[in-house]
């Protein structure tokens, strides 16, 4: 079946682990005949969590899509992981969706990774709600867990459905005025409000009349007159006043016992924001930014959101359609690679089964088999390359391991297979570190870089080790300094010959470097200069303390004397490498280590030991805000101190803690630590050439 762009809905399913995503997910898919029975997590064979490592860990690692029809309308959604480790699919699923749906286990309330994730759409401007999941637990409440909501986030949250009892045994559909009880393994049944339910039902149909009064002037000019909206009223006037985040809707439910989720459906379908009132962002050839909204009727344009591997499908990539349509056997251009691609067959899917489809209209999301070509962020067109879409926006990755095969013939295995595992997941990297001589893998925390790890071990049938990276240190001066070299050699025939007189300067943190030429008179001819400047780049690839790249330093030539016969290039480059390690033993070297911006999100019950930890960590706290219980700590710490922090952290805060961070700036150390730095480098060899 094909749908139009206007009858079409994408919900991201999002919070912190083990609120219930998945369960909810299978539930909605079951709801929606889109599947003929309910699976649990427990027995690993639900809809979204299909890959092996998810089934053994009953978590959720990737994101995965699955649809239903609600009155012939194509609702998507995405199941997204909870652990703050793959929090890059689940902004996948945000640039996708028009809807984000935050779950809430109803004995805990708003926890951390609620908090992010409601940042995150902050920052997309995307209408959200709450699903309040487990109510069926004498431990839940409802009604706490909408003051934790309406505290923490300052939003107005209103209730499109309130539970029956406690536990809850079912929930009033209070747009609909109907009362649904629990359906367990069947379907939510319908029933009358019972009577004792019926001033709390009156008390949120009027603040529901409230939040959709506020979509619409003329609505509220009625409401103000009449004190009432009718039904078609405020369905227009909700519609509005979510599309423009003017309230929260909240839903009641247990999804574990298909307690309301069919309400839930009703609503996204009914009264969901669309694709028609979303807008995505695209870069001009001239690098500025626009919206640009979605829209059927301009010529084809859509991104490649995600890149899977599929055992028997091969590769998977994951297409979000903003203008046009895109068909099954056409052709289009991948702008990002200025390529010709051959759209061949077009698939949407229920969890890793792949149901083919002719076309996808603009705002739905789908994906093409096999491309040669596409990878995550590309951007395909019907042969418009005057623009791109803006990639996804996603954090720098806080965790890093070095890791290497044991048998030297695995190497190139390892190599593939890490590249795989990038363009799979953009907040994994690796790269080759030249001055620690490692490869050095990051990610968003153990739980990530140990799975991707686990997975190449058992696919590539290698054997791998890992350690703490090292950490890349930085030396500079802290005086004006300056040295003379005369380089001389004589081999038979034309020798060589090269003097050079340089003095050099401490610049600013973040200077790095620049070159003066002060040579007057005509000492060192021009076209032997650029050779004086090589020397000193090479000179400061290799410092004089530990053997670490030199940075902030002005390098000036001043003087220095030339052969007529026996002077080139090669001889001003060897004297000029020399004269600056010379300057350098002169100009009080010191050693630069990095520092990074860290922010810290905590319960403020570890508050006092986590910022007892970062001081002992040679931190420097810059502030803390806290509201609703979660502690925000701001500080400056010494990378060296933070190679394992995702650990420490987790230790502190009973794996309740998360933080973010980036490079801040290098700062000088001295005493021990520079010491023991320098001690870690002895065996350390320069390999230099005479080129």
């Amino acid at each position: 079946m094909s749908y139009s762009t206007d009858s079409i809905k994408n919900v991201s399913l999002a919070g912190h682990g083990g609120s219930g995503k998945t369960t909810l997910f299978e539930r909605l898919l079951f709801a929606g005949n889109a599947i003929t029975k309910c699976e649990n997590v427990e027995s690993g064979k639900t809809t979204s969590d299909h890959t092996p490592e998810e089934i053994d860990r009953k978590i959720s690692i990737h994101t995965v899509l699955g649809h239903i029809d609600k009155n012939n309308k194509k609702i998507n959604f995405f199941d997204t992981p909870g652990s703050s480790d793959f929090t890059g699919d689940v902004i996948i699923s945000f640039r996708a969706a028009e809807f984000g749906l935050l779950l809430i286990d109803g004995r805990a309330g708003v926890q951390i990774e609620t908090i992010k994730l409601w940042r995150n759409l902050n920052g997309r401007e995307k209408p959200r709600g709450f699903f309040i999941n487990k109510l069926d637990d004498d431990k839940a409440s409802y009604d706490a867990c909408i003051a934790d909501i309406k505290e923490k986030f300052n939003c107005d949250a209103v209730a499109i459905t309130i539970p029956l009892g406690k536990p809850c045994k079912g929930v009033i559909d209070v747009l609909n005025g109907r009362a649904y009880t629990a359906g367990g393994e069947g379907i939510e049944a319908e029933t009358a409000i019972p009577g004792d339910y019926r001033a709390a039902f009156e008390a949120a149909r009027e603040k529901l009349i409230e939040a959709a009064a506020e979509g619409d002037d003329t609505l509220m000019e009625k409401y103000i007159e009449q004190g009432s909206l009718s039904p078609e009223e405020m369905h227009t006037g909700l519609i509005e006043a979510l599309a423009e985040h003017k309230f929260v809707p909240v839903f009641a439910g247990s999804a574990l016992n298909n307690c309301g989720v069919g309400p839930l459906i009703d609503f996204i379908a009914d009264v969901g924001p669309g694709p028609l009132a979303a807008k995505d962002t695209i870069k001009d050839a001239d690098g500025t930014e626009s919206k640009t909204p979605i829209d059927p009727e301009k010529p084809l344009a859509a991104l490649v959101i995600k890149t899977t591997y599929d055992q028997f499908s091969g590769k998977l990539s994951w297409i979000k359609v903003i203008h046009g349509k895109l068909a099954s056997d056409s052709e289009a251009v991948n702008v990002s690679e200025n390529k010709k691609e051959r759209i061949g067959k077009l698939y949407t899917c229920q969890g890793k089964k792949l149901e083919e489809v002719r076309e996808l209209a603009a705002g739905d999301v789908g994906i093409i088999t096999k491309s040669p070509t596409l990878k995550t962020n590309d951007t395909i067109t019907a042969g418009d390359s005057s623009f791109t879409f803006l990639p996804l926006r996603l954090p720098e990755p806080v965790h890093s391991v070095a890791v290497n095969a044991l048998a030297k013939k695995d190497e190139d295995k390892l190599g593939e297979s890490l590249v795989r595992a990038a363009e799979e997941d953009k907040t994994f990297r690796y790269s080759f570190n030249g001055e620690t001589k490692e490869t050095v893998i990051s990610g968003m925390g153990e739980l990530q870089i140990g799975i991707i790890l686990d997975k190449i071990k058992v696919n590539q049938k290698i054997e791998l080790e890992t350690h703490v990276p090292k950490v890349a240190y930085r030396e500079t001066i802290q005086k004006k300094a300056g040295a003379e070299y005369t380089h001389k050699k004589q081999t038979g025939g034309h020798g060589q010959y090269g003097k050079v007189v340089l003095e050099i300067i401490p610049l600013p943190r973040g200077e790095n470097y620049q070159f003066v030429n002060a040579i007057f008179g005509g000492a060192i001819p021009k076209n032997y200069i650029p050779g004086v400047e090589k020397g000193v780049v090479e000179g400061m690839a290799h410092g004089t303390m530990a053997h670490y790249p030199v940075v902030d330093v002005e390098v000036k030539i001043t003087d220095g004397k030339y052969h007529p016969v026996d002077s080139s290039e090669l001889s001003f480059k060897l004297a000029a490498r020399n004269a600056f390690r010379e300057s350098m033993k002169l100009a009080s070297p010191t050693l630069l280590e990095p520092v990074m911006n860290l922010t810290v999100f905590v319960e403020e019950k570890y508050l006092g030991d986590v910022m007892s930890d970062l001081s002992g960590k040679r931190g420097k706290i810059h502030g803390q805000d806290a509201a609703g219980g979660i502690a925000e700590i701001h500080a400056e710490v010494p990378q060296a101190e933070l190679l394992r922090y995702s650990i420490d952290l987790r230790s502190i805060t009973s794996g309740t803690g998360s933080f973010n961070v980036d490079f801040a700036h290098y700062a000088p150390i001295s005493g021990r630590i520079a010491e023991d730095v320098i001690k870690s480098r002895e065996g350390f060899k320069v390999t230099e050439t005479e080129d």
